[in-house]
């Protein structure tokens, strides 16, 4: 059975053709539909198939566990500033290993206190050898002393902080694990590797890529990759009036945002990137903005990673950077 999918907003654009009547209803709705398939107006939709498939479904459960642990590592701060708000000021952070193992005790700073130094530093010891001292805990223990935190409802308090914990641990742990996946997964699609050797380019860009576009030899040209992320260019012109150019921002949200998210360290890092960047915006002649230059920047990573992936192609710095027209210039002026 063959299936094919109907854009709703050419539904929404056409419905008036007919009667001109802005009236919706699911009859209307459903004759439109019928026409625009009959006219060809559909599409017939790609899923992702094999290791793609895999790696599309990895990249949702990563981004919900990520959500999820976002909101328990809040959740424990929050825990901090009512029941031990002095607690940082001794761990500068709360995840590192020492303040975790500290926290796992599940003392209020009324109890703390009246632990026995050697009792607490033999705790620390447990998970870290070196760095912890008499010193360390004297500081906490005088931080407990003067703590502002609230004491009412303290078992619970206790009790909460033990789920937090809980739910913190097991969700680094599953994070581990579909990491691990991911690089199973990454290591079965060819010319992956070569990605990864650039600067700036790290396994989660590559795999939420890949997640989002599938399999790169389904696509014959860049284009089509830019086009599926919505940011192919549009412009609004009549008679001698011409618009301002944006991007559709059509197609698959999730990518274009990553592109847009990654494109920023890989300025900040990738020489070639870097370089493009200034000349787009301080170029003489029709300078861009910051904004624009990333999004010219992102079609330009789209080309780089279509030219390896599909056909495995060696992305060199120094070739890049050749053909930025301004180096060109001082080149043949020296």
């Amino acid at each position: 059975m063959k299936y094919g999918v109907v854009n709703p907003l050419h539904v929404k654009k056409s419905k008036e053709l007919d009667d001109n009547s802005p009236t919706k209803n699911d009859v209307k709705d459903a004759r439109v539909i019928a026409q625009l398939v009959k006219d060809g107006r559909y599409a017939v939709p790609s899923l992702p198939q094999g290791v793609y498939a895999e790696l599309r479904e990895a990249m949702k459960i990563r981004e919900h566990l990520s959500t999820d642990l976002c909101v328990v590592q809040a959740r424990v701060h929050n825990w901090l500033d009512w029941y031990f708000p002095e607690f940082l000021t001794v761990f500068k952070d709360w995840e590192c290993v020492s303040a975790l193992q500290m926290l796992s005790l599940q003392l209020l700073p009324h109890e703390l206190v009246s632990v026995p130094d050697e009792t607490l530093l033999k705790h620390l010891r447990e998970v870290a050898k070196r760095g912890l001292g008499q010193g360390r805990i004297r500081n906490l223990k005088a931080a407990a002393s003067r703590s502002v935190g609230i004491k009412q409802g303290s078992e619970l308090a206790k009790l909460e902080l033990h789920l937090l914990l809980t739910q913190y641990e097991f969700l680094h742990s599953k994070l581990e694990e579909l990491e691990a996946k991911l690089d199973e997964l990454l290591l079965q699609i060819p010319h992956v590797q070569q990605v990864l050797a650039n600067k700036g380019i790290g396994r989660d860009t590559v795999a939420g890529f890949l997640a989002e576009v599938g399999d790169i030899g389904q696509y014959r040209h860049p284009k089509q990759i830019t086009k599926l992320a919505g940011l192919n260019l549009k412009t609004n012109s009549s008679g001698t009036h011409t618009g301002q150019t944006r991007i559709t921002k059509r197609g698959r949200k999730p990518l274009r945002a990553l592109l847009i998210r990654v494109m920023m360290p890989l300025v900040a890092k990738n020489a070639a990137f870097r370089a493009l960047h200034e000349y787009y915006t301080k170029r003489s002649i029709n300078p861009l903005k910051k904004m624009q230059s990333l999004i010219a920047l992102c079609n330009k990573f789209i080309r780089i990673l279509f030219g390896i992936l599909k056909k495995g192609h060696e992305f060199k710095e120094e070739k890049m950077m050749q053909d930025i027209p301004r180096n060109e210039e001082l080149t043949q002026a020296a």
